[in-house]
Formats: structure tokens, C-alpha cells, sequence
């Protein structure tokens, strides 16, 4: 309850609005984009914050140092070593179909530099684990950020690429220029 309220007084003092409302989704795979700042992911945080969302997120095994680990596993940090990627998206299918709750927030750039693709493990997720995606943003032209619309994806990439092309395409990056196209690898 304290760090809801300190979030929203950094949302109000900063003058950032907050658009949208959580949705009441036992489990989900919450999206993330643009991301093109390290601000992104202090934005994202204030704003999970803000509206009490309980989702887990993924952090680079390297940030969990002490005492900077500990505040990260708080938040609901789940460390991840990058070298073995290949084993994350099933462990992540894996936990969200054993749990009664767990939602899980990624960034499908899966970086701040421009990339030419968006990584898949979001949207694997979110088809084998037979959960929605719900699709959150920043906005740093309107100096908003939120959570939009719930998309359950059909399984077929072509077309919930161009949903989603469609729903983040107003939204400006911090960093325009590193902002890559919503496509998946060839």
C-alpha cells in the first residue's frame, strides 16, 4: 500500500498519467513496449507499482548483487542467465501452468538497441501456456503510460503481429531510433 502511494506521487510530481485499468486476469503475459531506455524498465516498475499489479518480471542474473537483488526479487524480479535462454520459455510454461496466479511482464524487444525483430518467448508463452496477452506501454510524446487492451492470440503470428503493430503504433519511444519493427525472426 506505501509503495503504491509513493508510486503515484512520483507518476503526479513527474507529471506522467496513467491510463487504463489492470484487468482481473488470474494469469496473463503482460507485454511491455517500446523499450528503448533503461527509464523504460524504471517507468514499468513505477507504473506495476502504481496500480498493484502482481506480475513477475525477468532481469539479467548479473543485476542481483547485493543489496540491489534483494530489492529486485521484491518487485518480483526472476533472475535470468541469458547464456541458457533456451530453457526459459519452458520453465516459464512450466510455472504459469502449475500456479493458481502468475502473471509474467516482458519486453519482447529484449533490449534497448534497435533490433530488427521481437523475441518470440512472450508469445510462445502465451499460446502453450493458453493465456491472454495484455498490452501495456509508454508513451514518452504524451507522457503516458498504461495498460490497453487484453489479446488472446489466435496462434497465428502473421495476424496478432498486425494486431499488435496496430495497437503500439501511436506510442513514441524514449529513443525512437532504436525502436526495431514488430516482426517475429524469419
Amino acid at each position: 500500500m506505501i509503495l503504491e502511494k509513493l508510486a503515484k506521487a512520483i507518476v503526479g510530481i513527474s507529471g506522467w498519467k496513467i491510463v487504463g485499468e489492470l484487468p482481473s486476469l488470474d494469469k496473463a503475459v503482460y507485454i511491455a513496449a517500446p523499450h528503448t531506455s533503461n527509464w523504460d524498465g524504471f517507468w514499468f516498475l513505477v507504473g506495476k507499482a502504481a496500480l498493484g499489479l502482481e506480475a513477475h518480471f525477468l532481469a539479467k542474473h548479473t543485476l542481483f548483487w547485493w543489496p540491489l537483488g534483494n530489492l529486485l526479487r521484491w518487485f518480483g524480479a526472476i533472475p535470468i542467465d541469458r547464456s541458457h535462454g533456451a530453457e526459459i520459455v519452458p520453465q516459464l510454461i512450466e510455472t504459469i501452468n502449475k500456479s493458481d496466479r502468475f502473471c509474467l511482464a516482458l519486453a519482447p524487444e529484449g533490449t534497448r538497441k534497435w533490433m530488427p525483430y521481437w523475441k518470440t518467448g512472450f508469445y510462445r508463452i502465451a499460446v502453450e501456456a493458453d493465456v491472454p496477452i495484455v498490452l501495456a506501454f509508454i508513451d514518452y510524446k504524451n507522457k503516458k503510460m498504461g495498460v490497453g487492451e487484453i489479446y488472446k492470440p489466435s496462434g497465428d503470428p502473421d495476424k496478432d503481429l498486425d494486431y499488435l503493430r496496430n495497437f503500439y503504433a501511436p506510442f513514441t519511444a524514449c529513443h525512437p531510433e532504436n525502436r526495431g519493427p514488430i516482426a517475429f525472426p524469419p
